[in-house]
């Protein structure tokens, strides 16, 4: 798996854990839809820190949690 689908994947997951829609996510985190979008359909491929930050703030948790999934296992990262 790409890195980018990872990303996804995993904001999906936090999504889901929370009842988030995307949109709630957009709104609250203040991530641009657009921005957002592209980073869920995997149009990014590498997604800024600041980004991943807010969403890890708008979910209450910390960067590590954000990265600690199976999803970012580097065996499973194709570069």
């Amino acid at each position: 798996m790409f890195f980018k689908e990872a990303i996804s994947l995993r904001i999906y997951e936090l999504c889901e854990q929370n009842k988030f829609s995307p949109n709630k996510l957009a709104e609250l985190s203040g991530i641009p839809p657009t921005t957002l979008n592209d980073l869920l359909n995997k149009k990014v491929n590498n997604p800024s820190s600041y980004i991943i930050f807010r969403i890890c703030k708008t979910f209450k948790i910390e960067l590590k949690d954000f990265f600690d999934s199976n999803l970012f296992k580097i065996s499973n990262i194709i570069d």
